[in-house]
């Protein structure tokens, strides 16, 4: 069931309420943002385009849609469902996210330093691992653990049944303890 303040702010966005309208997009966008450019390494302002997509045509049928039980899975799936969209017509190219780069500090602390070097191997080779897997069951990975979604959602976004979706989790988990051993 949807939180009671979820459900009062998309009444009121509904209603017309910017104000609603705003918090809905600053409460989500860096979940949509995180997300889509999981699915997309095209460039930033792609999914930022198909994040702004999804809320310009939320605001211009606000009136006939429905109270979604989990605005975030009703958010995340629109965004998917709007970059395959774009996607399909060619008007971006599709490459799957082989990984993030993330920025690290040099630190002084030499101890620090080192602790720092081997999470960042730790990391890289568990990146490497979760490439290696089938893309369905990264995006399955990534809907969980990262996105937090339960398996019937996972299930709705991969367009599969709830079992479906715990198997390819489950069987991802699988592959990647046979690789780390």
């Amino acid at each position: 069931m949807i939180p009671k303040d979820e459900s009062k702010l998309w009444i009121a966005f509904q209603e017309g309420d910017p104000q609603a309208y705003t918090e809905i997009y600053h409460r989500y966008i860096r979940d949509m943002y995180r997300y889509g450019s999981s699915l997309v390494t095209t460039s930033e302002s792609f999914v930022l385009d198909c994040i702004q997509d999804v809320f310009t045509e939320l605001w211009s049928k606000r009136e006939r849609l429905s109270i979604p039980v989990n605005v975030k899975y009703y958010l995340l799936k629109a965004l998917k469902t709007r970059i395959i969209h774009l996607l399909e017509r060619k008007e971006k190219a599709y490459r799957p996210l082989a990984d993030i780069d993330l920025e690290l500090f040099e630190l002084n602390e030499t101890e620090i330093a080192e602790e720092l070097e081997t999470a960042r191997d730790q990391q890289e080779k568990l990146e490497i691992f979760i490439r290696q897997l089938p893309n369905r069951q990264q995006e399955a990975l990534k809907l969980r653990f990262v996105e937090n979604l339960n398996y019937e959602q996972i299930g709705g976004m991969l367009q599969v049944n709830t079992q479906s979706a715990k198997n390819l989790v489950f069987r991802a988990i699988e592959k990647l303890r046979r690789m780390v051993l």
